[in-house]
């Protein structure tokens, strides 16, 4: 059974950085309001993870 090449690539490319340099300031501000946003979204998405995560060790460790 042969494979493809593609199969090797990573399933999530990671995105390119914004160019900052083409933005005016409003655009920037709009631009840190949507990162902060994201961030908190991710953060709550670990902090879910690792109750998830402590939920199910205790209950194995009984």
């Amino acid at each position: 059974m042969a494979f493809e090449l593609d199969d090797l690539d990573p399933r999530q490319k990671k995105s390119q950085p914004r160019n900052l340099d083409v933005m005016n300031v409003e655009d920037l501000e709009e631009y840190v309001t949507v990162l902060k946003a994201e961030l908190e979204r991710v953060e709550a998405k670990i902090k879910a993870k690792r109750s998830h995560a402590a939920a199910a060790a205790s209950l194995f460790k009984k």
